[in-house]
C-alpha cells in the first residue's frame, strides 16, 4: 500500500474517563492507525491493563481477519503497550505489528523512497529510516521518540517532513521499540552516544533533531555535546523526568519521596511506592512497571534513582543552538508550565522559541496528538525561519 497523499487525522476524542487511557486510545486513531468507530466501542470497556489488553487484542484479529491491515497493525502495536515485562503475548504482539507494517507499507522500501539501515551501537544496531528530500534540499532532520515510542508511528510525519525538502532520518534508540523488545537494549540519559552513533555512520552534518515526549529531554541532552546539530525542536517541556514522573502525586508525598530518595532509603521507598501501585491507578502502575523494564531497574527505588539522571539542569549551559520547545495546554503527562524552568536554564541557547498548543486547535493533548500537521508545519516553518537568519 502507498498513501498518494498525506491527510493526518485531527481531533479530541473523549474515549474512557482515565485520562491516560483516553490518551493512548486517541493516539491509537491519531497516530497509528486505528478506527474511531472500532476504538469508541472498546473504550467504555476498559478498565485496566488485562481488559486493555483484551480489547485490543480482539480488536486486531478481528481487523486482520476482515483484510483491515491498517487497523490491525494499530491494534497489534498497542495491544503490547499495557503488557508488562514477562508476559508471553508482548513479544508476539509487537512482533506481529512490525510485521504487518513492513509487508502492507512494503512499497515505500522497495521503490526506494524510504531505504532501511541497521547502525551499529555497543552491542547492539539502531534501525533507522532514511527519506530522501523530495525537490531542493531544506535541511537534514533527525527524529526520534521518547518513552514509549516505535518509530514506525512517525512513518508518515517523516514522509511529510520529505515532501517538504527534508532529508530525514528517523530512528530507534535504546530503550525504544525494538531495540529494547527484541534485542533487550535498555534506556541511556546519554542520549548524545547513540546520536553520535547515526551522526557519525552517515556522515551528518548541520542538522536539526527532533525528539517527541521524553524526547524533549533526550534531543537538547544530545545538543549539548554534539554541535552537528544546529537546530533542536523539543516536542515536549521536559526539564527533569523525576519531576515529571513524580508530579501527579499530592505535594505531601512529592516531598517524602524526594527526600527519602535523598538518603537512599530503598526499603522505604519501594514499600511506599508498591503501596501506591496497589492501591493507585492504571497510570501509576503502568508507569512503573514499564519504567523498571524499560530502565532495566530491579526495583521502584532503582527506577527513580536511573530516571534522576534524566533532567537538564547539569548540562543546560552547553545548549548553543536554536530551540523550538513544543508545548499542550492540557497535557496529562507534563505540565507545561514547567517551560518557565526549562527557559531559565537555557541560558546560553541561540534563540529559544516556545509555542503552546491548545484545545481550540486541537493540539491540547500530550505531544499535540489531536493535530499532528499543525505540529509539522509549525516545526518547518521554525527550520526555515532559523536557516534565514544564519
Amino acid at each position: 500500500m502507498k498513501a498518494s497523499e498525506f491527510s493526518f487525522k485531527k481531533g479530541l476524542y473523549h474515549l474512557n474517563p482515565q485520562p491516560n487511557f483516553n490518551f493512548q486510545l486517541n493516539r491509537v486513531i491519531m497516530w497509528d492507525g486505528g478506527r474511531l468507530e472500532d476504538v469508541q466501542k472498546a473504550g467504555s470497556r476498559i478498565t485496566d491493563s488485562q481488559s486493555w489488553k483484551h480489547e485490543l487484542t480482539r480488536m486486531a484479529q478481528e481487523a486482520e481477519s476482515e483484510g483491515r491491515t491498517e487497523n490491525a497493525i494499530a491494534y497489534y502495536r498497542m495491544s503490547e503497550f499495557f503488557m508488562y515485562d514477562g508476559d508471553p503475548d508482548k513479544i508476539a504482539a509487537y512482533t506481529r505489528a512490525a510485521n504487518l507494517f513492513y509487508d502492507f507499507y512494503a512499497e515505500y522500501f522497495t521503490s526506494g523512497e524510504v531505504q532501511l539501515f541497521h547502525v551499529p551501537y555497543e552491542d547492539a544496531v539502531l534501525p533507522v529510516m532514511y527519506a530522501k528530500s523530495q525537490g531542493q534540499r531544506q535541511d537534514t532532520i533527525l527524529l526520534h521518540g521518547g518513552n514509549d515510542s516505535y518509530y514506525e508511528e512517525l512513518f508518515f510525519p517523516m514522509l511529510y517532513l520529505a515532501a517538504q525538502g527534508f532529508d530525514v532520518y528517523l530512528f530507534e534508540g535504546p530503550g525504544q521499540g525494538g531495540v529494547v523488545r527484541i534485542q533487550g537494549k535498555h534506556f541511556t540519559s546519554q542520549w548524545e552516544r547513540p546520536v553520535k552513533a547515526v551522526l557519525d555512520y552517515f556522515h551528518l552534518e548541520d542538522v536539526t533533531i527532533i525528539g517527541a515526549s521524553l524526547g524533549g529531554y533526550l534531543a537538547p541532552r544530545a545538543a549539548a555535546f554534539e554541535k552537528r546539530i544546529e537546530r533542536i525542536v523539543a516536542w515536549s517541556v521536559f526539564p527533569s523526568f523525576f519531576d515529571v514522573i513524580i508530579g501527579a502525586q499530592p505535594r505531601g508525598l512529592q516531598t517524602a519521596v524526594r527526600l527519602l530518595m535523598k538518603y537512599k532509603a530503598k526499603g522505604l521507598v519501594n514499600l511506599i511506592v508498591n503501596q501506591k501501585m496497589k492501591h493507585g491507578d492504571s497510570t501509576v502502575v503502568w508507569g512503573l512497571k514499564h519504567g523498571m523494564y524499560a530502565y532495566e531497574a530491579s526495583s521502584p527505588f532503582e527506577y527513580l534513582q536511573k530516571i534522576s539522571d534524566y533532567q537538564l539542569a547539569p548540562v543546560a549551559s552547553e545548549i548553543r543552538q536554536d530551540i523550538l520547545i513544543l508545548g499542550a495546554s492540557q497535557d496529562h503527562f507534563v505540565d507545561y508550565r514547567t517551560v518557565d524552568k526549562l527557559i531559565r536554564m537555557l541560558t546560553n541557547v541561540r534563540s529559544l522559541t516556545f509555542r503552546l498548543m491548545t484545545e481550540a486547535e486541537q493540539a491540547s493533548n500530550h505531544c499535540n496528538c489531536g493535530n499532528s500537521r499543525l505540529v509539522l508545519d509549525t516545526v518547518t516553518d521554525w527550520i526555515f525561519m532559523m536557516k534565514r537568519k544564519r
